[in-house]
């Protein structure tokens, strides 16, 4: 019926367009003892963001058969239950809070400045989660780096894109809630800059993307992209 609804209608769960963004809410400078904090809220999807800065004595060791170096900026990522209201036991962290934390990572690292003196490291907390928490911790992660004071090159938003398909009739969604997750066919993250794309990662649940539907979903998500970092600009 949701399905039938979007490629029908155009009206997706929550009433929204298919290019709509939910409604945003940041705080910078939010926890009074961190170096750097943030708050990023998108519609039910909140992060709490908090940067930590290091000396060199604190570098992340990195400590594989085929590559030992030291990581002077990494993100951590936590996905309690009680965000999207659950009550379960904690039992250390998930694949899913690695490869999320990872793809944060990959997406921030690439506008910190080379010259940076200190080990970074970010934290970010899923307060609540309705659907692209790995993108709310890019922008709060952005922010909260920010309030530190590093200078970053600029601010890093980042977008979840859904899809929606059957036969040829087809429907690209901005920002899709856990729903939308679950019950599309695509959940394609992409977080950049206003020059350009810092990091993306796909998952789909059909058997290939038309090269036509990857590039309405580029530019698609390159619009919501500029409406968020507007809005993390105006909060900073």
């Amino acid at each position: 019926a949701i399905r039938d609804l979007v490629l029908n209608d155009g009206v997706r769960l929550d009433g929204r367009k298919t290019e709509d963004i939910r409604d945003i809410w940041t705080e910078v400078d939010y926890l009074p003892s961190t170096h750097g904090s943030a708050v990023f809220t998108r519609g039910e999807t909140q992060s709490l963001a908090s940067v930590t800065l290091g000396t060199s004595r604190e570098v992340n060791m990195i400590d594989m058969p085929t590559n030992q170096s030291e990581e002077t900026f990494y993100l951590h990522y936590n996905f309690p239950p009680f965000s999207t209201g659950e009550a379960r036991p904690l039992r250390g962290t998930s694949r899913r809070e690695i490869g999320h934390g990872m793809l944060a990572q990959r997406a921030l690292e690439k506008v910190m400045p080379e010259d940076c003196p200190y080990t970074v490291r970010i934290v970010s907390e899923i307060l609540e989660s309705n659907g692209s928490s790995s993108m709310a911790s890019v922008c709060a992660g952005s922010l909260a780096l920010m309030d530190a004071g590093i200078k970053i090159k600029s601010n890093v938003s980042g977008i979840a894109m859904g899809l929606i398909s059957e036969g040829d009739n087809y429907a690209v969604l901005s920002d899709i809630l856990g729903d939308e997750d679950h019950l599309g066919d695509m959940d394609f993250k992409v977080t950049g800059t206003k020059e350009g794309i810092t990091a993306c990662q796909m998952d789909i649940k059909i058997k290939g993307l038309k090269y036509d539907i990857l590039v309405e979903a580029l530019h698609q998500a390159k619009k919501g992209r500029l409406e968020i970092l507007d809005k993390l600009d105006e909060s900073i």
